[in-house]
């Protein structure tokens, strides 16, 4: 575990949840990864992202599907993408990523609470 944080350092990460509305495969990423565009509401918009999610997913499996991401860092440049949010996931036991995601349907752009 790592150290304790406040409830307010928490309220600070903007956590949401979004539609993937386009994925496909990276090939200039170093790790195998998909380019994701991920639909967040009117209020967001639809974001960019790139996600090393190739083990446990295809492109045609992504979509439609909502995750969770963080919304408030700062893009990242990865080679030729600029990743705007970070979808979140969990590594299963061989370090391969699982998506975080919601078990019913929200409205995309819903703040985790």
């Amino acid at each position: 575990m790592t150290e304790e944080i406040t409830y307010g350092d928490f309220e600070r990460v903007d956590i949401r949840v979004g539609t993937i509305i386009e994925a496909e495969t990276f090939p200039e990423a170093r790790k195998p990864a998909y380019k994701l565009r991920i639909d967040f509401g009117p209020e967001i918009g639809i974001k960019r992202s790139s996600a090393q999610i190739t083990v446990h997913y295809t492109p045609e499996t992504l979509i439609g599907r909502q995750v969770l991401a963080v919304v408030n860092f700062p893009p990242r440049q990865i080679g030729p993408v600029c990743s705007e949010v970070l979808t979140l996931g969990f590594e299963d036991e061989s370090g391969a990523i699982v998506l975080a995601a919601v078990t019913h349907a929200v409205p995309n752009g819903k703040k985790m609470m």
